[in-house]
């Protein structure tokens, strides 16, 4: 629940929102557990702002009711304004509020696992995508950013990772690739990559990358067997 007084403060500990492993009755939402930790870090002052810049979203009526910022989200989830994969509309609001602390709570929830065990590529998959990822990273440089839009991967989350990494191109690419991975679970696949290149034209890296995959499958894995 929120704090009564709704004054918690900047320099408070934040309860920290992570993704709780496995499925199933028990689970909590990570995504919801995202939204009550920025919810119980915010005052009654930032709620107010955060409310004037939704004016525009939300009716007088419905915004003049809320009293929390669990409130807030929850008429912006039911207007699909706000969801697990879209994530733009409450970034924009925690920046605008100055409330970077909170905001570090949406980016650790966006670069953390998504993902139940269950929907993990299996372990074949993983280890060509390893490889692959291998080969991508060495032979793709400033293409970088095409080829993760042929990815589908949104502008938001490429201008966040250049921006972390803005002077090392390698692991502007790992990193990708890595939340590439996260978001695809276990539909992530090795051909997907591979059409991924062409479609940008690196027929070259393709090529690349499908001879190191062709070499794996006639190798043994770690267990001795040949896959």
């Amino acid at each position: 629940m929120d704090f009564p007084c709704g004054r918690l403060g900047h320099d408070a500990e934040i309860p920290r929102a992570r993704p709780v492993p496995g499925a199933g009755p028990g689970a909590v939402s990570p995504f919801l557990s995202l939204l009550h930790s920025i919810s119980s870090g915010l005052s009654d002052a930032e709620l107010s702002e955060m409310k004037f810049l939704c004016r525009d979203k939300i009716g007088k009526r419905k915004l003049d009711a809320v009293q929390s910022g669990r409130e807030l989200f929850s008429i912006l989830m039911e207007q699909q304004l706000i969801a697990s994969d879209s994530l733009e509309l409450l970034r924009k609001l925690l920046q605008l509020i100055h409330r970077g602390d909170l905001l570090s709570l949406l980016v650790q929830f966006e670069e953390e696992e998504p993902h139940a065990p269950d929907d993990q590529p299996d372990r074949h998959e993983k280890r060509l995508l390893k490889a692959a990822v291998n080969v991508i990273c060495d032979n793709v440089g400033r293409e970088w950013k095409k080829l993760m839009r042929e990815l589908g991967m949104s502008e938001v989350k490429l201008d966040r990772i250049e921006a972390a990494h803005r002077f090392n191109l390698y692991e502007l690419l790992v990193q990708a690739l890595r939340e590439w991975q996260l978001w695809k679970g276990k539909d992530a696949k090795v051909a997907d990559l591979i059409k991924a290149l062409r479609g940008c034209n690196l027929n070259l890296v393709a090529d690349m990358v499908e001879e190191k995959i062709s070499k794996l499958n006639m190798e043994p894995d770690e267990t001795g067997v040949k896959l």
